[in-house]
């Protein structure tokens, strides 16, 4: 939401350039330098410290950590020394591989899991890993190698990997183009991208993380590297992979999968998942830059309730500040926000403000006053502060990387929490800065400790920030779940916060783009991301917006936002027609309440992705590489959004295994494309037969009705299948002590029977005491009900979308449906 703004960028290299070995710099104080590009030699020795092997070519160091089965970590140290051990990333890296061998041959040497292994050769140092069928997954092109960065000191340092015909790349977060991005190139550098276009590069998040299938074998690499990192793709030689950094240390995680499912999960267990969010967050957001005065707020709150379209959290942009002072209320627009909050909230809407990194030079402002006491404010190499201009004019910056600011930062909330806000929307944080586009490269930071430029903490400052916050929040809510959101991040950022993809554009294009950036985060290691329902800047028509929030039920993260020059933008604006059909997919949203839940738990305690590409779900199928129109959400929910104005059917591909048309219950065989139709009305969703989808009664907002009862839609299946269904308080941290529920149901039928298994564990009892389960496809007429043992006697005919009823105890351990 601010000027389109360019970054002032460091020379760059071409792959040729990076493979000749010399390169030119054009320094404004000693001229034009040459600039020797040095590459391991041969290995002359190694050593062994527990699971780190270190090995020399008489100057410089490589060490092979072995972390898992399947991850293995590589650092290079140019001239012996490495760095000290800090990630932000990675905040604790633990040895989990208790098995593993060190081999030495002839030509190589071999450090080996009962997975995967990893072999430097001795001549060329390079550097290879085979699975335990000893095919080579992943393996250099050339040694790593450096250079000496004459704008700062440090070295540029590199990394060039073979690329087979067949490979496919995936993940980087949020870059806006084709799924799979085999052929391209990036930079991971956090900038402001205003109405950001196809393709554009970079954007608002640094994810250094990809995925990569080979001969059907998927692995990931991530680069843990916080300074500006590129990535080639096969875009200059088709025979090669590269990444490399301008500063810092060559560091990367090999992990292996061998499925994609694998390697994200690998990645979460280094990196974390995000905690469970409140239940409320996963409602439907309204959000606009900016709702005000406090007259406009109700209105629109009013509006929700008349109209019966569920909502739960209303949003205040930089308008409702002093003079866009942080911390501050425009009384003018806001004159008693402790009471409207309240309001608000009685009516079941919570209130998220946003809060910018710039603070305002006014020394009668007591935050800045605060900050420049302390000196928390960030300093140029020259030691005087950093100042740009953003929103409230003339401003300087927190140092988010020092611990003590964090904790300074976080008490700040205090005033806010107290009026009743409950959620925190941090914008603007790549840094961003008007005129300049965010930072000078000298700005020192305190990096916790591990002091550097803002070269090394730019791609962080965003997710230190949100962690400063997220932190602050969780210790003035107390046992409550603090919801967060942040425009920009480094890996692990999920850690502290959802996302959104930042400013898009009312089109077409941008809703399918809005799809696959979506997936893209998923994969890349953060979970609870959306986008701008409508696009931020343009203006959408009413097809367009039902389209966007009908892929929005299917976001993890579901929030319309637009920008202030646009026309309005809410689930009414485009006439009644629109209206009844985004009432209705909204509705869908809160009904599916308990699923998108569960799917949240299972992210969070066993690191799924919670929307899955359709290359992870079949990996082993060629045209899959290259699908990005479907996804699922968990692992029993297909969906298969409108992208294109006007289409009234679409070809859908199912994965192999039976599914159902979750409108009309028919069942579709998969491993084929299906012609299915798409009136405005609809949007194709299908079930994975054996699911078992939990359903909430209709609510207005999360809790507004006591639960007596769950309802579960049971598809049936003549194979077995498991299911998940969690619950817990709901916006606690009791679950970290198992003070929830998890469920497990196993579905599995045959000709004459449908059986359905329970088992549960953790320690929370919900109030209700029934379910009502809706058995869909049976293929025969049952007649006979036997649960726990035990003959019932329930109707057991068909209703009118061939379902058949049946009630049950929540504690029940088996039913059996009979013919």
């Amino acid at each position: 939401m601010t000027e389109k703004e360019s970054f002032p960028e460091l020379p760059e290299f071409s792959i040729e350039q990076l493979e000749e070995g010399v390169q030119h710099v054009n320094n404004p104080i000693i001229g034009l330098k040459p600039i020797e590009k040095v590459y391991l030699q041969s290995v002359v020795g190694y050593t062994q410290q527990d699971n780190s092997f270190y090995f020399s070519d008489g100057s410089a160091s490589v060490e092979i950590r072995v972390v898992s089965d399947e991850i293995i970590r590589v650092r290079l140290a140019p001239h012996g020394t490495f760095l000290e051990e800090f990630s932000y990333a990675v905040p604790k890296l633990e040895q989990r591989a208790t098995v593993f061998s060190f081999k030495e041959s002839e030509e190589s040497y071999r450090v080996e899991t009962n997975t995967v292994a990893c072999l430097i050769d001795k001549k060329d140092f390079l550097i290879s890993f085979e699975d335990n069928n000893k095919r080579v997954i992943n393996s250099d092109f050339s040694t790593m190698h450096w250079e000496e960065n004459v704008d700062f000191g440090g070295y540029y340092v590199y990394c060039t990997k073979r690329c087979s015909p067949d490979e496919s790349f995936y993940g980087l977060g949020d870059k806006p183009t084709s799924f799979n991005i085999r052929g391209r190139r990036f930079q991971n550098w956090a900038t402001d991208t205003y109405s950001f276009a196809r393709d554009q590069d970079p954007l608002y998040r640094a994810i250094p993380f990809y995925i990569g299938i080979k001969d059907d074998v998927s692995y990931g690499i991530f680069f843990d590297n916080s300074y500006k990192t590129h990535f080639d793709f096969a875009h200059q030689d088709a025979d090669k992979t590269s990444f490399w950094a301008d500063g810092g240390e060559l560091q990367y995680y090999y992990i292996h999968g061998p499925h994609m499912m694998d390697v994200v999960k690998r990645y979460h267990s280094l990196t974390g998942t995000h905690p469970m969010p409140p239940q409320w967050a996963l409602g439907y957001h309204q959000c606009r830059w900016s709702y005000y005065p406090e007259s406009k707020l109700k209105s629109l709150a009013k509006n929700f309730r008349d109209r019966k379209i569920p909502c739960d959290a209303l949003y205040l942009d930089i308008d409702y500040m002093d003079g866009y002072r942080c911390f501050t209320w425009n009384k003018k627009y806001f004159p008693d926000p402790k009471k409207m909050i309240k309001e608000l909230l009685d009516d079941g809407f919570r209130t998220v403000v946003i809060i910018d990194p710039g603070i305002k030079v006014d020394d009668n402002y007591w935050v800045f006053k605060e900050g420049k006491e302390k000196k928390y404010f960030c300093r140029r190499s020259d030691d005087y502060f950093m100042e740009g201009h953003v929103w409230p004019g003339r401003c300087q910056f927190p140092d988010y990387t020092n611990p003590e600011v964090r904790e300074w930062w976080g008490t700040l909330f205090k005033g806010l929490v107290d009026d009743g806000v409950a959620g925190v929307w941090n914008d603007m944080n790549e840094p961003a800065v008007f005129g300049s586009g965010s930072f000078p490269n000298d700005v020192r930071h305190q990096y916790d400790g591990h002091r550097g430029s803002h070269r090394k903490a730019h791609n962080v400052y965003g997710m230190q920030m949100v962690r400063a916050t997220y932190d602050g929040l969780k210790k003035l809510f107390k046992n409550k779940r603090p919801f967060t959101i942040t425009r920009s991040g480094y890996s692990g950022v999920q850690r502290y916060s959802s996302v959104w993809t930042g400013d898009n554009l009312a089109s077409w294009d941008h809703l399918k783009l809005a799809s696959i950036q979506c997936q893209r985060l998923s994969v890349s290691g953060i979970s609870m991301c959306g986008t701008d329902i409508g696009g931020f800047t343009g203006e959408p028509d009413g097809e367009l917006f039902t389209r966007w929030i009908q892929l929005g039920v299917f976001s993890p993260f579901m929030r319309a936002h637009s920008a202030g020059d646009t026309r309005e933008r809410e689930p009414w604006s485009f006439g009644k027609e629109y209206e009844d059909i985004n009432r209705k997919f909204i509705e869908l949203r809160y009904r599916l309440m308990p699923y998108i839940y569960s799917a949240y738990w299972e992210h969070h305690k066993y690191g799924f992705p919670i929307l899955r590409p359709m290359v992870m779900l079949e990996q082993d199928v060629p045209l899959n590489r290259n699908r990005e129109d479907e996804f699922t959400f968990g692992d029993k929910i297909l969906i298969s959004p409108v992208f294109e104005p006007g289409q009234t059917s679409k070809m859908v591909y199912l994965p192999k295994g039976r599914w159902f048309d979750y409108w009309s219950h028919e069942p579709m065989e998969g491993g084929r494309e299906h012609d299915v139709l798409t009136p405005l009305d609809s949007m194709p969703i299908f079930v994975k037969a054996g699911s078992v989808i939990p359903e909430w009664p209709l609510m207005q907002y999360v809790g507004e009705i006591d639960l007596e009862e769950i309802k579960f839609q049971i598809y049936y299946s003549d194979y077995e299948v498991n299911s998940f269904y969690y619950e817990d308080h709901g916006d606690t941290f009791a679950y970290e002590q198992d003070i929830y529920t998890e469920k497990k149901f196993v579905v599995k039928g045959d000709a004459g029977s449908c059986i359905i298994r329970q088992s549960s564990e953790g320690l929370y009892t919900p109030r209700y005491e029934t379910y009502e389960l809706k058995l869909i496809g049976l293929p025969f007429q049952p007649s006979k009900l036997i649960i726990d043992g035990k003959e019932q006697q329930q109707s057991l005919n068909f209703d009118e979308l061939k379902r058949v009823v049946v009630k049950a105890n929540k504690n029940f351990k088996e039913i059996q449906v009979l013919r």
